[in-house]
């Protein structure tokens, strides 16, 4: 089976779906192809944090900017896949207090609503919380619901015109006179797909496609562990105020907290090992911040990959010191027109990267029009029903929300 498309977009995740949106809002046609259910790779097992930017606040002022103006964005356009939370930035009484002060001062130049509290203050308002937490920042960090936001994006995209189809796996990409001018799907039987454009969206699986077009993309996957145990009753999103580490985040879920999280590189996104170690590291370490978790057995465990990209990885120094910023390749550049790829970045900032590939491949295929993605609400957005009929449609595994459909 032949069909033709202006735009292929290889990966379902949050980034994907949101450039098929933002795409089909500009009428230009568009099919998605995702090779499991949508946000079933990075984005589906995420911790699922909708950062204020206050994260790095003091460490990559550009990124705080992006997080902080997205994290408005979402919350207004996508209503019920948010849990408008509000988060604390937690200094125990051993952690650094320059620290402390520089997170504070970050988030003020870089426009992010920050409020210093006492720790018996932030122990009245989280009782959970430790006795020796020293002060805390409020921020307002909130918890994104992944397998809503993807499945209400994707359906956004649907009725714009767009196609999406998961279950979908392109297996093939075929170039002509230096250009990729189509792909081979592994879905209904097989198909040809003639197109103008190809983005590769797939997020740690980015490098395996820009292969099957002679292209070279630079990915580190690095593993994390997320941990769930039931019972413990914290509001906000609780990050560590130390440098990131280890187990220095707690985010708040209906019946359960889910703690995280390891960043350690792998050479394979699929296959990779999973130690009870860093499980157990998660607990302990956490249980600084909220003594209720020590010793806990976690009553479920998942883990994901991020996709982040690193040419320059030899002179880096450890996975967490990898960029979390995004990256737009034109593979032009490489010699192999018609392709680009959408690499590393974060779910807060899914939106402003979708805007940032639509505005190249217009600008290449030469459409008029303009962004409305940051305006117009996500279909359900007020109605959490709908989100989870549309989450049935589109997504089959998400573990970093699943409590929302036990």
């Amino acid at each position: 089976m032949n069909c033709e498309t202006d735009v292929l977009v290889v990966g379902g995740g949050a980034t994907g779906v949101g450039v098929a949106r933002d795409l089909a809002m500009r009428d230009v046609d568009v099919t998605l192809c995702e090779r499991g259910g949508l946000g079933s790779g990075t984005t589906g097992r995420s911790h699922g944090v909708l950062h204020s930017g206050a994260r790095y606040a003091e460490s990559d002022a550009e990124g705080a900017r992006e997080c902080i103006a997205e994290n408005r964005i979402v919350k207004r356009t996508a209503g019920a896949c948010v849990r408008d939370s509000g988060g604390y930035f937690v200094a125990l009484d051993d952690d650094d207090p320059d620290y402390f002060e520089a997170k504070l001062a970050g988030c003020r130049a870089q426009d992010i609503p920050a409020e210093p509290m006492s720790g018996a203050a932030a122990r009245e308002a989280v009782p959970a919380l430790a006795d020796d937490v020293e002060r805390v920042i409020e921020v307002p960090d909130a918890v994104v619901y992944p397998s809503r936001l993807v499945a209400a994006t994707a359906e956004s995209a649907r009725r714009h015109g767009a196609r999406v189809l998961p279950d979908a796996p392109v297996t093939d990409l075929h170039t002509e006179n230096g250009r990729v001018v189509g792909a081979t799907v592994d879905h209904d039987g097989g198909k040809t797909v003639r197109t103008n454009h190809v983005v590769n969206a797939a997020g740690a699986w980015a490098g395996e496609i820009a292969a099957k077009a002679g292209v070279e993309v630079s990915m580190q996957p690095t593993k994390g562990v997320m941990v769930g145990v039931e019972g413990v009753e914290v509001t906000p999103v609780l990050n560590r105020c130390r440098s990131p580490a280890d187990g220095d985040l707690v985010v708040p879920h209906d019946d359960e907290v889910v703690l995280g999280t390891t960043s350690v590189a792998v050479d394979d996104p699929d296959e990779y090992s999973r130690e009870d170690e860093a499980v157990d590291r998660m607990v302990a370490e956490c249980a600084a911040m909220v003594p209720a978790l020590e010793n806990r057995n976690p009553d479920r465990t998942y883990w994901g990959v991020r996709p982040l990209y690193a040419p320059d990885e030899d002179e880096r120094d450890g996975a967490r010191s990898i960029s979390r910023g995004f990256f737009l390749l034109d593979h032009a550049d490489d010699g192999v027109g018609g392709f680009s790829s959408i690499v590393g970045g974060k779910l807060t900032t899914h939106r402003r990267m979708a805007e940032a590939v639509a505005d190249h491949v217009c600008d290449a295929l030469g459409v008029d029009g303009t962004c409305r993605t940051a305006d117009e609400p996500l279909p359900g957005h007020d109605d959490p029903a709908e989100l989870d009929d549309l989450v049935d449609a589109y997504v089959t595994d998400s573990p970093a929300d699943s409590d929302l459909r036990d």
